[in-house]
C-alpha cells in the first residue's frame, strides 16, 4: 500500500516528537529513581521531597506560561531551547546538590523549562497535520511517555545517581540540538506550518480569546482535566497504600501489585482512541461520558466487592475508564483546536489545571484516610466520577427538544 506523503509528514513529524518526549520523561523520573540512593548517601527523604514539590509546582505553572507563549513563538525555538535549559538547569542541581535552596531553585527551573514542551508540541503536530494523523501522533508521544519510568529506573539501578543525572542532562541537550535542526529541515520542506492567526479587516476587532475558547466547551473540559488530573495522578500514587492499608496485602505484594497494575493500565489511551473511533463514532462528548459511566460504576462496586483480587480488577478499570477520558482530553480535543490557533494556550492551560488539581489532592488524601478512612476515600473517588458523568450530560439537547 503506497503511503502519501502527507502521511510521510506525519510520520518524521511524530518521530520526532516522540523521541523527544521520552527524554523528557526520562528527565522528569530521575530524581523518584534516585531517591533511595541519594537517601543512602545522607540526603534527607524531607529534602527530595521538598524539591520535587517544588519541580512539579514550577512544571504546572509552566505549562500555563508557556501554552500562552507557544501560541506566538515558533515550536522549533519552544521546543529546543525549554529541551537546552532543562539540561542545563539538571546540571546546575548537581553542582549545588549539597546547597539546599540553590539545588531546589535550579531543579524547579528544570521543571519550568520541561513545560515549554507539551502545549507548543501538540500545537505544531495540530496545525501541520490533519486531526487524523495529530491524534496519531499524540498517541506516538504518549507510548514513548511510558517508557520514562522504567528507563530511569534502569539508569538508576546501573549507575551512581549523579551519572544518572548527567546522562539525562545530557541526553535532553544532544535532544534540543537534534530537536533544532529536525524542525529547520522540516520548515523548509513544508513539514512543519506556522498557519497565520486571523487577521481581521479594518475597522473590525479580534475576538476575544476566551471567548473562541468558550464557544469550544473550554469550561466543560478544563473540569473533565482537573477530575481525571486527579485520578490518572494522586489515586494512582496511593495505590500501593491502597493494596497494603485496605486490601491487607504485605508491603512487597502491593508494590509488585502495583507494577503490575499499572503495565495493565499503561496501553489505555489506545484503548480509549480505538473505541473513540470504531464505537463512537468519532463523537468525543459521548465518548467521555461512558467512560466517566464505567468509571463511576467500578468505583461504587468497591463497596461491596472485598475480595481482594475482584477488588483489585474493579480499581484497574476504574482508572483505565478514568484515564480513557483523560485520552480524549489530550489526543482529540486539543488537537482539534488548531482552527482556533490557541492549542498550546489551551493544553498548557488544562495540563496547568490538571497538575495543581493532583498536588491538592496529594495533599488531602492522606489525612482523608485518616479522617474518614478508605471507605470515605472510595466515596470521593465515585463522586469525583458523578461530577464528571453530569457534566458531560447532553443537556443543550434535552432543552432543545423540551422547547420544540
Amino acid at each position: 500500500m503506497k503511503i502519501s506523503q502527507k502521511a510521510k509528514n506525519a510520520i518524521y513529524l511524530g518521530i520526532v516528537c516522540s523521541i523527544l518526549y521520552g527524554v523528557v520523561y526520562v528527565a522528569r523520573n530521575v530524581l523518584g529513581a534516585e531517591a533511595p540512593q541519594m537517601i543512602s548517601e545522607g540526603f534527607s527523604s524531607d529534602y527530595i521531597g521538598k524539591i520535587s514539590s517544588a519541580f512539579f509546582f514550577f512544571y504546572a505553572v509552566g505549562q500555563l506560561v508557556n501554552g500562552i507563549l507557544g501560541d506566538w513563538i515558533k515550536a522549533k525555538y519552544m521546543l529546543s531551547m525549554g529541551l537546552l535549559f532543562a539540561g542545563i538547569a539538571n546540571l546546575a542541581f548537581l553542582l549545588f546538590a549539597d546547597l539546599p535552596l540553590p539545588a531546589l531553585l535550579a531543579y524547579a527551573m528544570g521543571g519550568f523549562f520541561l513545560s515549554m514542551i507539551y502545549g507548543p508540541m501538540t500545537k505544531v503536530i495540530s496545525e501541520s497535520t490533519s486531526l487524523e494523523y495529530a491524534i496519531r501522533c499524540s498517541l506516538g508521544y504518549t507510548f514513548t511517555s511510558f517508557f520514562g519510568s522504567p528507563l530511569a529506573g534502569i539508569l538508576a539501578a546501573t549507575l551512581s545517581w549523579q551519572a544518572t543525572v548527567s546522562a539525562s542532562s545530557i541526553a535532553l541537550v544532544i535532544m534540543a540540538v537534534i530537536t533544532f535542526i529536525s524542525f529547520l529541515i522540516f520548515e523548509k520542506r513544508g513539514i512543519v506550518k506556522y498557519p497565520k492567526r486571523q487577521v481581521k479587516e479594518k475597522g473590525e476587532k479580534i475576538e476575544n480569546p476566551v471567548r473562541v475558547l468558550l464557544r469550544h466547551d473550554i469550561i466543560k473540559f478544563s473540569i473533565i482535566s482537573i477530575l481525571t488530573g486527579i485520578i490518572r495522578t494522586s489515586v494512582v500514587f496511593w495505590l500501593p497504600t491502597y493494596f497494603y492499608q485496605y486490601l491487607g496485602f504485605t508491603e512487597e505484594l502491593s508494590a509488585t501489585i502495583f507494577t503490575v497494575v499499572t503495565l495493565i493500565i499503561s496501553p489505555t489511551a489506545f484503548i480509549a482512541v480505538f473505541l473513540y473511533e470504531k464505537v463512537m463514532k468519532k463523537n468525543m462528548h459521548t465518548s467521555v461520558l461512558l467512560y466517566f459511566s464505567l468509571s463511576a460504576v467500578c468505583f461504587a462496586l468497591l463497596f461491596v466487592a472485598k475480595q481482594p483480587i475482584l477488588n483489585i480488577c474493579l480499581i484497574c478499570l476504574g482508572i483505565m475508564a478514568s484515564n480513557s477520558a483523560t485520552s480524549i482530553l489530550w489526543s482529540i480535543y486539543c488537537p482539534s483546536l488548531s482552527e482556533t490557533g490557541l492549542v498550546s494556550s489551551a493544553t498548557g492551560f488544562l495540563d496547568f489545571l490538571s497538575y495543581m488539581a493532583a498536588a491538592f489532592a496529594n495533599i488531602v488524601f492522606p489525612n482523608a484516610v485518616l479522617t474518614i478512612g478508605w471507605d470515605g476515600l472510595i466515596l470521593v473517588w465515585l463522586a469525583l466520577m458523578v461530577v464528571g458523568v453530569v457534566i458531560c450530560l447532553p443537556f443543550q439537547k434535552i432543552f432543545k427538544k423540551k422547547e420544540a
